[in-house]
């Protein structure tokens, strides 16, 4: 899952990504259909890429990316205005190691709402370039080619001078 460049602006629903920075901040569109435009002020605005998102678990924090690739292979995600009881048991099947006391109905809600934004664009099935591929199994080459030698580079070209008689 590729999410560079996919940030969440305080203040503003929905996910928006980020096409060129400008001095006071950066030029964004949303990922809905509408494709709104919008220039974030770095000092008035809070940016957060869902690439470095985090959430509280019991033990170690646990990377947004995970949690929506464990959505992604989950057999029915529900709606985000379903029970609360039925968001946490869900969550739980996500990111059975969340802390609690600390991640609120409103954060599950928050990434359920992220995961139906996601699901449909292509950069959801895309890899992550920032991960290293997966190694791949190179079969040996049974095949034998002569390679013909090659032609030695021709000698660059001397520029002439042009001989000037000074007129007396």
């Amino acid at each position: 899952m590729n999410l560079q460049g996919i940030v969440s602006v305080s203040g503003k629903p929905g996910l928006w990504k980020a096409l060129a920075q400008n001095k006071t901040g950066y030029v964004l569109e949303s990922l809905d259909a509408q494709k709104t435009k919008l220039i974030a002020n770095l000092s008035t605005a809070k940016l957060a890429a869902l690439s470095e998102i985090t959430i509280f678990g019991v033990e170690d924090d646990i990377r947004l990316t995970d949690v929506l690739e464990r959505m992604k292979s989950a057999s029915n995600v529900p709606d985000v205005k379903a029970d609360g009881k039925a968001l946490r048991t869900f969550f739980y099947e996500v990111a059975p190691d969340h802390d609690e006391e600390k991640v609120y109905s409103s954060d599950i809600k928050k990434v359920i709402a992220w995961f139906q934004i996601l699901k449909p664009l292509p950069i959801f099935e895309e890899a992550d370039p920032t991960q290293a591929p997966a190694p791949v199994a190179e079969e040996p080459v049974t095949e034998t080619v002569a390679a013909e030698p090659e032609a030695e580079p021709a000698a660059p070209k001397a520029k002439a001078k042009k001989a000037t008689k000074k007129a007396e």
